[in-house]
């Protein structure tokens, strides 16, 4: 990592990129400053060769408790146009490694809407999700409707959504919005190893199968299929795919270097 940050914590874990949300104090509200250092902390792992997936957490007591409202109270229409600062969070389409979450305590607001951004998504088994921005005269403003509906279907988001109600591990794993839940004490041990285990897999592979997953969420099937497809037919020009089925035929295991 190039730089340090204000509002967030880095590390490298052999092949994983850490970035853990570090304003405890306010429970790791989201102001302007940190969504900008999180995606400037992606950005640099993305482009690091060394690093093969990244994992996203908080410190604390919880993930995050949303968005700073202090900063948000005084805003007008004209001055968040203006300032249109949903742009870096656009930005998280464009990471092509994979990134998973882990929640603990809560995430609400804007810290669900980031975690949706997440490709998995791991908690704790007494973690809550949540958006209450109905309770405050808003809407989710960075994806959230449109995220948590492709997820979970119309009525359980218009649920959801407009009674601001909190969403328990429990139901959360029930619904796809999350992967797994554990105990809180091993929740970074657990996704840790799991994020080691994709780390070892083919770096293009993996690109390409994200690539592939999020374009079935956007797509019709038969453009889903097409894109895939051509994903399919470009692996087998990398020296990966090679290794990987030779490695497979002489019943060893293989060394991939995401060429």
């Amino acid at each position: 990592m190039n730089r340090s940050f204000e509002n967030i914590e880095t590390a490298v874990k052999g092949k994983i990129g850490l970035i853990e949300l570090n304003r405890p104090k306010v429970l790791n509200a989201l102001n302007r400053q940190m969504v900008t250092e999180i995606l400037e902390a992606m950005e640099q792992y993305d482009r690091d060769p060394d690093i093969k997936i990244i994992v996203l957490a908080g410190k604390g007591r919880a993930f995050a408790a949303g968005a700073d409202i202090d900063e948000m109270m005084d805003a007008d229409a004209i001055s968040l146009e203006t300032l249109n600062q949903f742009t870096d969070w656009d930005r998280l389409a464009w990471i092509k490694k994979p990134i998973i979450g882990a929640v603990h305590g809560f995430a609400l607001g804007g810290a669900f809407e980031l975690a949706l951004c997440c490709d998995m998504l791991f908690a704790s088994e007494k973690a809550e999700f949540g958006f209450p921005e109905v309770n405050l005269g808003i809407m989710p403003g960075a994806g959230g409707t449109q995220r948590l509906t492709k997820l979970v279907g119309k009525t359980k988001a218009m649920e959801w959504v407009l009674s601001g109600k909190r969403i328990s591990a429990t139901e959360a794993l029930h619904f796809g919005i999350i992967n797994s839940t554990f105990a809180e004490e091993v929740l970074m041990e657990e996704t840790m190893k799991f994020a080691g285990n994709i780390a070892n897999q083919p770096p293009l592979a993996v690109r390409m199968i994200k690539e592939s997953i999020h374009k079935a969420v956007d797509y019709s099937l038969y453009e889903g299929m097409q894109y895939e497809r051509k994903n399919f037919y470009l692996l087998f020009a990398s020296e990966d795919q090679k290794e990987g089925m030779r490695a497979f035929k002489e019943k060893r295991k293989p060394d991939f270097k995401g060429k």
